[in-house]
């Protein structure tokens, strides 16, 4: 075996060529042309003796020699970040990128504030924020850390949970001086409903009263967004009755631009966490974010905290 050709750029190579699936994919990221992956990952091959990954025209898959090589690879390649990290701090500046990952509406509301906040602290921090309201593949998309609405399935992700967003029925007051008041929640059914379509059944309302009863209602309307910010201006505009969360629309409620509908009434809160990537937690700036978005996140209006 060639030892000196076994260098990180090769080494760095193959895992994302491992965690995309895709040689392509990674020369996007890298800004590179395919054929300069695929060489390094043949180069390092090469240095090691051993074919590392199966080619087909569809796909590629680890042989068993690759499948040691990545495990033990990734562990180096994470020493290495820890390492520089440890380096760069001793010299006194915090600097490198930390990926992030966040829901549009909340990153636009309130996360981007509090980003904006730690890099005025820490000015070496480069920050990539993602605004998706698609739960991505930490790892395959090289993301150090998401905040997540909802429930999440077992994973090898580390979880920090935050607290539980509580969601209220909101219109304008437009909106309900032109349609009426609803008094009761079954009055919802013959109301305008400003629905989501990328949360699953949103053409019914579930809602818990005072006395633990679960009223579940179906609703209906001539508009179906799937952005958060589109239903917050739906909502502003006088399109509608919506669910939303506090942190949402707590302004527009404070401006008495909306008001709550059948405060008595409410949906499940929905959890919200933060996911990091095993390792990168040990990263200072990466922690210093997690801990810097916790803080903040744990303000937001309408937050039960755990």
């Amino acid at each position: 075996m060639d030892r000196s050709s076994v260098t990180l750029e090769r080494m760095r190579s193959f895992v994302r060529v491992v965690e995309r699936g895709s040689l392509s994919a990674v020369a996007r990221e890298e800004g590179v042309g395919q054929s300069t992956i695929s060489r390094h990952v043949a180069e390092l091959e090469a240095a090691l003796g051993a074919s590392l990954l199966n080619r087909t025209t569809r796909r590629l898959t680890l042989t068993d020699e690759g499948r040691r090589f990545h495990a033990e690879a990734r562990t180096i390649l994470r020493l290495v970040d820890e390492a520089t990290d440890g380096v760069r701090n001793a010299g006194g500046g915090l600097t490198g990128t930390v990926r992030v990952s966040c829901t549009a509406a909340l990153g636009v509301r309130h996360v981007c504030r509090a980003l904006f906040a730690l890099q005025d602290r820490y000015p070496g921090i480069s920050i990539d924020l993602s605004l998706t309201d698609e739960r991505i593949d930490l790892v395959r998309e090289a993301t150090d850390l998401a905040i997540r609405l909802g429930p999440l399935a077992e994973s090898s992700l580390q979880r920090k949970a935050i607290g539980r967003s509580r969601r209220i029925l909101v219109a304008s007051r437009g909106y309900l001086a032109d349609h009426g008041r609803p008094q009761l929640p079954v009055d919802l059914s013959r109301h305008l409903a400003i629905r989501m379509s990328n949360v699953a059944g949103s053409d019914t309302l579930c809602l818990h009263g005072p006395d633990g009863a679960t009223a579940r209602i179906p609703v209906g309307g001539n508009l179906l967004v799937d952005h958060g910010l589109a239903a917050r201006e739906a909502l502003a505009q006088g399109r509608g009755i919506a669910v939303a969360h506090v942190w949402l629309v707590d302004d527009l409620l404070a401006a008495d631009a909306i008001e709550q509908v059948l405060p008595d009434h409410a949906p499940e809160p929905v959890p919200l966490s933060i996911l990091v990537v095993p390792g990168r937690i040990r990263i200072k700036r990466v922690r210093l974010v997690v801990d810097a978005l916790a803080a903040a996140l744990s303000e937001l209006p309408g937050l039960d905290r755990p």
